[in-house]
């Protein structure tokens, strides 16, 4: 048979909740991060698909794995990202974007594979493994380089009721050289819940966690030292059911090579 370029793969702690500061009864939030460490949080990021008859159990593992349930000696931020080409199993994904299946062809690429999958984790954008083998996964985490966390501070406001916009202020404290970076935000969500009357996972109600539902780019940044303020704003078109008491942002630099270089995250204020 010949190959296949997409592969549905294998059937047989993040950081606590950051100060929140409302400024009086506008619609304007600030959120502190907590003190940077010497070494910040891993980034480890899931493509992964409702279409995907063994990707619910990765979601769990990644679930557990984004509350702390594991002990390890780095805190984590999980992003999931939903691909598109399994759709046509019988089961749209709602969270399922073509944005999110060329974001992993990248990672495919860079990292030299031959082929597309799911699920599929990769960490720190260097190095990937199948998360349905706990111990791979927490393997590769084990082994996965760190750097140093931004020190961003975020501003949240909502110009409209369909939007949600952020500006981050702070600095990488990594230097960046003349290849550059790019500072990215993710807007992720989590306690989803959708049944699945078709497909794969026919008959299953299947749960997803730390579901990204924007990727914006903050800035690209050349030739700045570690402590170098920058600062950027993104602004986020919400959807219908948005709900701030489950979303959170993702700040992760990263470059032309794909991989992270720091990352930091700011659960959204409740009044959101």
């Amino acid at each position: 048979m010949a190959p296949r370029l997409f592969v549905c793969f294998g059937r047989g702690s993040s950081s606590s909740r950051n100060e929140v500061h409302a400024l009086g009864k506008t619609n304007r939030t600030v959120v502190e991060a907590p003190p940077s460490s010497a070494e910040g949080p891993i980034l480890v990021e899931l493509f992964s698909s409702q279409g995907c008859a063994t990707s619910p159990a990765a979601e769990l593992l990644l679930s557990r794995l984004g509350r702390g349930d594991f002990q390890l000696d780095a805190p984590v931020i999980v992003l999931a990202y939903h691909v598109d080409y399994w759709d046509y199993m019988g089961w749209k994904d709602p969270y399922g974007s073509s944005q999110w299946t060329v974001r992993q062809k990248a990672y495919v690429e860079a990292l030299r594979l031959d082929t597309m999958f799911t699920p599929q984790v990769v960490v720190q954008g260097s190095a990937q493994c199948v998360p349905n083998d706990e111990d791979a996964l927490l393997s590769t985490i084990a082994s996965a380089p760190r750097f140093p966390a931004p020190t961003f501070q975020a501003n949240f406001q909502r110009p409209t009721s369909e939007s949600l916009q952020v500006t981050l202020t702070g600095a990488l404290r990594s230097k960046v050289d003349n290849n550059g970076v790019n500072v990215m935000v993710a807007l992720y969500e989590s306690g989803l819940v959708n049944d699945c009357p078709t497909g794969e996972n026919k008959g299953k109600v299947l749960s997803n966690d730390f579901v990204v539902r924007k990727l914006e780019k903050l800035c690209t940044l050349k030739d700045i030292s570690p402590k170098k303020t920058v600062s950027g704003t993104v602004t986020f078109t919400l959807w219908d059911s948005f709900n701030s008491n489950k979303c959170a942002i993702a700040v992760f630099v990263q470059n032309n090579s794909h991989q992270i270089f720091g990352s930091q995250n700011f659960q959204l204020p409740d009044d959101m």
